[in-house]
């Protein structure tokens, strides 16, 4: 292993103050709509060509398609009427809308959203509160009254997560064998994806989505079919409202966004509703117990920071949560991917 000496701290230095710009030119290929005209071209084109579909600059397009090729996501070949682009694998599969595993909606969040929070990274670090105020002009002490805060905000949001499910989904439900239990809530299921998932590896069980009135509905209307006879719907705020009696409740990303008093607060009622010998599955990801890492863990941690009121955790955290609740026989599963598993039993 080489000396500190060896590092040449300078580069790492300049490609993390430029990381942004890395994600930027994703983001802006992706609302310009590249990656989907050369999907549906089914033949490699070249920057003016491209320029003229979109509607851009032939300039401002060329630049864009060559940083592309330069982060591996456009590949170019050499022809006698000059250059031409296509996708690669990687923008087939993730970076186009049609594709089952589409990573565009939470890009688009990402991009329009979640950046703008950002900008404010330094006064939510002075201030320990996210920067919706800031940002938006809306108030920052009803974190989903702000993320919410008009319809299309909201499906954009409930779009990005199904976005994430859809590749992440799967490795989470899979961590425990969870068969046993056939009458699920997913508490702030949202968009209905991990539902999805979870009766598709378990057939035999139903799953509710118990979230908020109008989340409901836009997910009625925008992402789960009547057909879809496994999946119901349950209307209200879990933390106000009655939870209903089941054999698992999911909480897939939702105690990352609360301190813990809340998540206390939380599970301890889904606890009281537990039915004997059910369970919790947190569905959260999950920092060193040293908190060295994942770094992308510990970015999601400051992203909580700029929009929420919640944190990242150490599996200890989260069981310490979990046995204050009354919850035990806890198992952690790290799945080696972005989101890991945690399970309690009563």
């Amino acid at each position: 292993m080489g000396s500190t000496e060896d590092l040449d701290y300078p580069q790492i230095i300049m490609q993390y103050s430029s990381g942004f710009l890395v994600s930027k030119v994703m983001f802006t290929a992706c609302e310009l709509g590249v990656f989907d005209l050369l999907l549906d071209s089914r033949q490699p084109l070249s920057s003016d060509a491209i320029a003229a579909c979109l509607g851009t600059s032939t300039m401002g397009m060329e630049r864009l398609l060559d940083a592309c090729v330069g982060l591996k996501l456009l590949a170019v070949q050499m022809t006698q009427e000059g250059v031409l682009y296509r996708n690669t694998e990687i923008s087939n599969i993730y970076l186009t809308k049609s594709s089952p595993k589409s990573q565009y909606h939470i890009m688009m969040y990402y991009s329009n959203t979640v950046y703008l929070c950002w900008q404010y990274l330094t006064d939510a670090v002075r201030e320990g509160r996210n920067q919706y105020e800031r940002a938006f002009g809306i108030s920052s002490k009803d974190p989903f009254g702000a993320m919410y805060r008009s319809e299309e905000e909201m499906l954009k949001f409930m779009a990005g997560q199904n976005s994430v499910w859809s590749i992440c989904g799967r490795d989470v439900l899979a961590a425990f064998n969870l068969s046993p239990f056939t009458q699920i809530y997913d508490l702030g299921g949202g968009g209905g994806a991990l539902a999805r998932e979870y009766v598709s590896l378990y057939p035999n069980s139903t799953v509710t989505i118990y979230d908020l009135p109008k989340v409901v509905q836009v997910a009625k209307e925008q992402f789960v079919s009547p057909e879809e006879h496994q999946i119901s719907f349950h209307e209200g705020d879990f933390f106000n409202d009655l939870i209903p009696e089941a054999e698992l409740y999911i909480l897939s990303k939702i105690l990352h966004d609360w301190e813990d008093d809340k998540c206390k607060q939380l599970l301890t009622k889904v606890y009281k509703a537990c039915k004997p010998g059910g369970g919790v599955l947190l569905v959260e990801s999950l920092l060193n117990e040293d908190k060295s890492g994942p770094l992308e863990t510990q970015l999601y941690s400051m992203n909580m920071l700029v929009q929420t009121e919640g944190k990242e955790r150490t599996a200890a955290e989260y069981i310490k949560l979990l046995e204050g609740a009354g919850f035990g026989v806890i198992q952690v599963k790290r799945t080696g991917k972005l989101y890991d598993a945690v399970l309690g039993r009563k």
